[in-house]
């Protein structure tokens, strides 16, 4: 897939903000696994966004690295 340059940096910001969107759950789901009563629903919910969001990162990712010949 040819990927215009216009759309390399939009990507770029997209990735950007997915990683911080990543990091932040990440961060929210390690203060929700100390609570000793929590929100089990929850939890399982945020960890489903963040594998989702773990995909899409690698999907942008390989994208966004040029293809090397063998």
């Amino acid at each position: 897939m040819m990927v215009q340059t216009g759309d390399i940096t939009v990507m770029e910001q997209r990735l950007i903000e997915l990683q911080v969107e990543h990091r932040d759950l990440d961060q929210v789901i390690e203060r929700l696994v100390q609570e000793p009563v929590r929100d089990e629903l929850q939890l399982r919910r945020l960890k489903k966004r963040k594998l989702q969001l773990k995909d899409t990162i690698l999907l942008l990712q390989q994208q966004l690295t040029p293809d090397i010949p063998a």
